[in-house]
């Protein structure tokens, strides 16, 4: 158990357990509504710029977008410290960014050029930044998590008091490691946060016509895991999730789940056509729920933020994705000598 937590009173640890039920979203201040609208921003235009690029040939392979779950990531990444870590499944784009990787290195290795993080060999799914603490994008659906198990391990091993926060789909819920992983976190409580981000299609089925529970929050419950369901479309209610979270696992409390409520407007990945669901359900959800416009609306009605300054914040995020973009359509791609670098025969 980490150093930290062995400090931690039992007195604390009980109002803690107390308080573990969904908290009201956070109330943030001018600079952090400011700052989530320009994270979530970059995150939603780099997306459309990469799809974008996919289209024109660009990119290949399989590239999936983050657009509609913006929140998720940006308000689970206000709530880590220096040493936590960060892992998660082929939709990481976002959560990359989030992490505050390059965005040029990024969408060079969307493209396959030597300035990605890969060097141009991993491509979308497969990226990686020991220096930010992003342990991937992983393309085996499920695998992340016995990873980000890992993970929680060597912390607890170290006692550095660090977290590790992996996501999931709700797809990759019912992998069978996912339940191995959280027998072992329990059993040596791990100081590990599972985020389920539930965007409700898995790769195109709904989780009413897959999953027998679909309350992902209670997936934990037979190995005595907690779970919380949050609406992961507003990112203040992630933040205070979050931060519920981390102080539970921080305190040597063990595992935790955190069932994010999100959705995704676009389909599983660049080749789905998404004629799984109606457009008016993904119209319904643009217009009511959107990450982004509820932070733009809380900024105009509080006056805290002019449409002008919104927009100036909007043309900058633009002009860093295009720098990006330019950036990733010019680099030269990985000499043939690179093809076996990095691999272990």
């Amino acid at each position: 158990m980490a150093t930290a937590a062995k400090k931690t009173s039992a007195k604390s640890r009980t109002e803690i357990k107390q308080s573990l039920t969904t908290p009201q979203p956070a109330d943030f201040s001018k600079e952090q509504e400011l700052a989530v609208f320009r994270d979530m921003l970059l995150i939603r235009r780099f997306e459309e710029k990469a799809g974008q690029l996919y289209g024109m040939g660009f990119i290949g392979g399989f590239c999936h977008l983050y657009i509609g779950q913006e929140a998720v990531v940006t308000g689970l990444k206000m709530t880590m410290r220096e040493g936590d870590q960060m892992i998660t499944a082929y939709r990481d784009h976002g959560h990359m960014l989030a992490m505050e990787m390059s965005p040029r290195g990024v969408m060079a290795e969307l493209t396959g050029r030597r300035g990605g993080y890969s060097k141009g060999k991993g491509g979308s799914m497969h990226m990686f930044s020991k220096e930010k603490n992003f342990y991937g994008g992983h393309g085996i659906v499920g695998a992340q998590v016995p990873l980000g198990t890992g993970l929680a391990f060597a912390n607890r091993y170290r006692q550095n008091n660090s977290v590790a926060l992996t996501f999931f789909g709700d797809g990759a819920a019912n992998q069978g490691q996912v339940y191995e992983s959280f027998n072992m976190a329990s059993l040596w409580k791990l100081p590990i946060v599972y985020i389920i981000e539930n965007n409700r299609y898995a790769m195109g089925t709904s989780v009413a016509r897959s999953s027998a529970e679909t309350v992902f929050s209670h997936r934990g419950l037979s190995f005595k895991i907690p779970g919380l369901q949050v609406d992961g479309m507003d990112v203040r209610a992630v933040k205070s999730a979050g931060d519920l979270a981390l102080e539970w696992c921080r305190s040597g409390e063990g595992p935790i789940i955190l069932e994010m409520l999100t959705y995704r407007y676009r389909g599983h990945s660049m080749s789905d056509p998404a004629k799984y669901r109606t457009k008016e359900e993904v119209q319904k959800m643009r217009s009511e729920h959107d990450p982004i416009e509820q932070v733009r609306a809380r900024l105009i009605a509080k006056k805290w933020a002019s449409e002008e300054e919104l927009k100036g914040i909007d043309k900058e995020v633009r002009d860093i994705v295009a720098d990006a973009a330019e950036f990733a359509q010019t680099d030269p791609e990985p000499d043939v000598s690179e093809l076996w670098t990095d691999v272990v025969l």
